[in-house]
């Protein structure tokens, strides 16, 4: 029997994109999930959708975050603690995921212990869906010392196996996914590539990626004070960060 996959996706505001981000976790050719919405403190018709939408399919859950922070950290961490799965993947309610997304990545972890997480390309999309062929292509394989150099794994794509890492929590950092992604791989385990594209990530005047002076600040305060590198180490890998992100965001 094929094992399950828990996908995690925290829900605040979300009611323009948010049929459109379930309905591609429904659309999946690989049928063994469970998707787990967390609601935070939304003042639109967020949960009103994610509800109407579980009501159409047994293995969608909707829960609501009672103690909302202000951080994607705390909805994330409460889907991971009721998550069933032997593998977590994530997706954002603005995002959307290819039919063939879990199909092609779960065969990845193989029988080889060191693979924790498998992720893939992904294509940026405007507000609208429209596709440009605006891929952003990662190396086939990363560890923890290349992934200190840049973020290669995209949040949308990334799925990890519970049975070799654990179940792995978010910081209440900002960026708390590549500190998330950087906390598995420094255990010495190995990030692989599909080198497909899986998923679709919304770029919007409000989303983090438009937002890069922010994204660096808050990239050198997990090198400082999550990582915890002297000054001259986190100087080196935040250049090295910084020059990739600029040639990422050109595609």
């Amino acid at each position: 029997m094929s094992e399950l996959v828990s996908i995690v996706m925290p829900v605040h505001n979300a009611a323009t994109y948010l049929q459109e981000a379930i309905q591609s976790v429904m659309s999946q050719s690989y049928k063994n999930w469970e998707l787990i919405i967390v609601d935070d403190a939304s003042q639109d018709n967020s949960l009103e959708i994610a509800r109407g939408m579980a009501a159409q399919d047994s293995r969608i859950r909707v829960l609501v975050n009672d103690n909302p922070t202000g951080y994607p950290a705390t909805p994330r961490n409460i889907a991971v603690d009721a998550a069933n799965g032997r593998y977590i993947a994530f997706l954002d309610s603005d995002d959307t995921w290819l039919p063939d997304k879990l199909e092609q990545q779960l065969p990845l972890f193989g029988h080889d212990e060191k693979i924790g997480v498998v992720f893939s390309n992904y294509e940026k999309v405007d507000k609208n869906t429209r596709r440009r062929n605006r891929v952003v292509e990662a190396p086939a394989e990363t560890t923890y010392s290349k992934l200190l150099l840049g973020n290669v794994i995209g949040n949308v794509t990334g799925i990890y196996d519970t049975k070799r890492v654990g179940k792995v929590h978010f910081k209440r950092v900002r960026h708390e996914d590549y500190a998330m992604w950087l906390s598995i791989l420094k255990r010495g385990f190995v990030a692989r590539n599909t080198g497909t594209v899986t998923a679709l990530y919304r770029v919007t005047d409000d989303s983090v990626s438009s937002s890069k002076r922010r994204l660096l600040s808050w990239q050198w305060n997990i090198y400082r004070n999550v990582e915890g590198y002297g000054l001259v180490r986190s100087a080196y890998y935040y250049m090295n960060y910084a020059i990739r992100g600029f040639l990422k965001s050109l595609k």
